[in-house]
């Protein structure tokens, strides 16, 4: 017998509040291993079979499931953009009628909550076999865990992906291609005003190699978009000593793999302004431009079709975000992301997420499986 709404609506809320109280920062190990312990009992209790993946980051969860036919790949991440002490006073765990605030509570632990509440609603009735892949370093490029999303990814029926919605909740299906590089320089030291001859400046020569990428990025014979954002800068020490280093992170976001490749082509062929100089592009984390193809709107035409049973309206579109759903969607697999609830403000002290909302997704998510099963 299911249990009350009211029961249920109790418990998605104190499993979000203890989800949003681990603070758990890209690459904080102890943090990734907190968040994945409590994930994993969650998700033995409905009768999964959890594994746990060590990385350079921290572990990875992976979650299987048995069910009817070839699993449905569900995919979210563990960490956040936020540093330790942001619940102190930056962005504590505050509860407002439908509204629920908290660092990562919408970007994405939210989501994580539709996952499992689905599940167990599921457990003692047929339903899709499902495998869920949960990464611990989404926030910065997911470079541990790109291999194990393609092993995880071997053999599903489509992916879905747990990142936020379009704000009007519409699913995300095909995403700009997005790389993380750095434009590191080299130069020389001397003394600005006794010898400054003897002297390479790197933040110069930085400067000169960002214009140049702004003409490449720009360029009008690449015939699509290209989004460039200068994220930091550092070099230099003293205003008296003609600095030796310098170096910029660069986030590009791609409508095409072929603009891709063109454009980092050319950053990776930079060449120096200044005799002595040394430039070098280095690749932080890349994620493939994903193109939204038939197959994609074969699943996002099945969920609308759960949806519309149980009085839901699921559309879909593109997004300019990128997520580990690239990836997926790169390769081919029918994928949408987006599943998980409305709300706002991610990455901002702003983030919140709708309680209603994010029973709508599990109802969704219930009707998805339990249609396919």
């Amino acid at each position: 017998m299911r249990e009350s709404a009211t029961v249920e609506a109790d418990r998605v809320l104190s499993r979000l509040r203890r989800l949003v109280e681990i603070e758990s920062p890209s690459s904080d190990r102890d943090a990734a291993r907190e968040m994945a312990g409590v994930l994993a009992g969650w998700w033995a209790d409905a009768g999964a079979r959890v594994r746990l993946v060590e990385s350079d980051a921290g572990p990875h969860l992976v979650a299987e499931v048995d069910g009817a036919g070839d699993p449905l790949l569900l995919v979210g991440h563990t960490d956040t953009v936020w540093p330790r002490g942001t619940l102190d006073g930056t962005v504590p765990w505050a509860l407002d009628g439908d509204v629920v605030r908290g660092p990562g509570v919408y970007d994405m632990k939210s989501g994580l909550v539709v996952m499992i509440a689905a599940i167990e609603r599921l457990r003692d009735r047929p339903h899709r076999a499902v495998r869920a892949v949960l990464v611990c370093d989404e926030e910065i490029g997911s470079p541990t865990s790109q291999g194990l999303l393609r092993e995880c990814a071997a053999g599903v029926a489509g992916a879905i992906g747990f990142e936020s919605p379009h704000p009007d909740g519409a699913m995300k299906v095909g995403r700009r291609g997005s790389t993380r590089l750095c434009v590191r320089v080299r130069g020389r030291a001397a003394h600005a005003a006794l010898d400054p001859e003897a002297g390479i400046s790197a933040i110069d020569e930085l400067v000169d190699q960002l214009v140049a990428i702004r003409g490449i990025v720009n360029d009008p014979a690449l015939g699509s978009e290209v989004l460039c954002n200068v994220g930091t800068i550092s070099g230099g020490g003293r205003a008296n000593v003609v600095p030796a280093e310098a170096e910029a992170e660069i986030g590009l976001r791609f409508v095409d793999g072929a603009t891709e490749d063109r454009v980092l082509g050319a950053l990776h062929a930079l060449t120096p302004v200044r005799e002595g100089a040394v430039v070098e592009t280095i690749v932080r984390s890349r994620r493939p431009a994903w193109s939204r193809s038939d197959a994609d709107e074969g699943l996002l035409a099945l969920v609308a079709a759960a949806g519309a049973r149980i009085g839901q309206a699921v559309g879909g579109r593109p997004a300019d975000g990128a997520g580990d759903a690239n990836l997926l969607g790169s390769l081919g697999i029918p994928t949408i992301d987006g599943f998980g609830p409305r709300g706002g403000g991610a990455h901002a002290v702003t983030e919140h997420a709708s309680l209603s909302s994010l029973t709508e997704r599990i109802d969704l998510l219930e009707a998805v499986l339990a249609d396919l099963g």
